[in-house]
């Protein structure tokens, strides 16, 4: 399950830093917010999903 999850970030962050070039070379403040809300989301969902595998293995050796 990781390896997709894995792809599935590495494609939002080269969608982010697509947006913020984008937001460079047109020299937009919005798309330059969008990317770096990109960026985080998939910084979020690792930690997320590190967080939750970590919990769900504690919880199956306690049961």
């Amino acid at each position: 399950m990781l390896i997709p999850i894995l792809l599935f970030d590495v494609a939002l962050v080269a969608w982010s830093l697509h947006l913020m070039e984008k937001a460079y070379e047109n020299k937009e403040f919005s798309l330059m917010l969008a990317g770096a809300l990109v960026a985080i989301a998939a910084a979020a969902m690792l930690v997320v999903y590190f967080l939750m595998g970590h919990c769900m293995s504690y919880l199956l050796k306690v049961s």
